[in-house]
């Protein structure tokens, strides 16, 4: 939680901790960098991130289900950007690069 509070902090984003129970969309196997996320609402069963390496697909089956704790395992690189607010996105590579911005065009349900 340490390091999710300093990213948040860092880019100026409130803290927001996904739910657990609720699933992550993952668009890739991300076994390719750099390693790409999105935070929308929640809605329904996903927690809002969705998450993808290599090429954007429009598809619609392009994201699938997958739980947090998991996704984790895959690429424990990633929890903590897990936090960041509504909005955010993030780019993450193997050699260290990172950038994180907040995307007006993402808004939040009311």
């Amino acid at each position: 939680m340490e390091a999710q509070k300093a990213i948040c902090k860092k880019y100026s984003s409130d803290l927001i901790p996904i739910n657990e129970q609720l699933f992550i969309g993952l668009g890739t196997d991300l076994e390719f960098t750099p390693i790409n996320g999105l935070r929308h609402p929640e809605h329904e069963t996903m927690n809002g991130w969705y998450i993808w390496s290599g090429e954007w697909s429009d598809s619609t089956d392009f994201f699938k289900p997958i739980h947090a704790e998991h996704l984790i395992e895959m690429q424990p690189a990633i929890l903590k950007y897990l936090s960041l607010d509504i909005g955010f996105r993030f780019q993450i590579d193997d050699k260290g690069y990172e950038d994180v911005w907040f995307d007006e065009k993402i808004t939040r349900l009311e």
